[in-house]
């Protein structure tokens, strides 16, 4: 299964791209696709993590993140850390995913509100069409919190 077809996979930007989880096949084309680094936000401890991701992924020569995201409980922290790497990383190739880009979509459109990138609305929109907050009131906190940060 190659990187297009993984889960609610999106194109985000020209550089970006985000998606569920990808199999190991589609994790080992990523350097002839021409990506520079892979952020998983996924434990490994998950029913969804691929065997060895990390090594799959360097073992072609990208560089690797691993900011694990327990979905019960999102926080400020792990979203900063994210929006670290993003920022030390701008002009590369990026893949983020989890296992079903929930908190993907949910990180990087609060990344693309601080950028100035997109509008509530914009942020709003993208989520709506990959999954719905409201069903997880933890992402719904959290969304909330962090927007309150973004404009405050």
């Amino acid at each position: 299964m190659g990187l297009e077809s993984s889960l609610n996979f999106r194109r985000v930007s020209d550089t970006v791209t985000t998606s569920g989880t990808v199999a190991a096949d589609g994790l080992g084309e990523l350097g002839a696709k021409g990506y520079d680094l892979v952020i998983n936000l996924l434990p490994d401890s998950s029913e969804y993590a691929v065997p060895d991701e990390a090594g799959i992924v360097r073992d072609q020569g990208l560089d690797y993140v691993y900011i694990p995201i327990d979905f019960a409980r999102p926080n400020h922290e792990e979203f900063a850390s994210f929006a670290a790497v993003m920022d030390a990383n701008v002009g590369k190739t990026i893949h983020v995913h989890c296992a079903a880009n929930y908190r993907v979509s949910a990180f990087y459109s609060l990344y693309a509100m601080a950028q100035g990138w997109w509008s509530t609305e914009e942020a709003d929109e993208h989520l709506r069409e990959i999954w719905t907050q409201g069903d997880y009131p933890a992402w719904k906190e959290f969304l909330a919190a962090e927007r309150a940060r973004l404009s405050g």
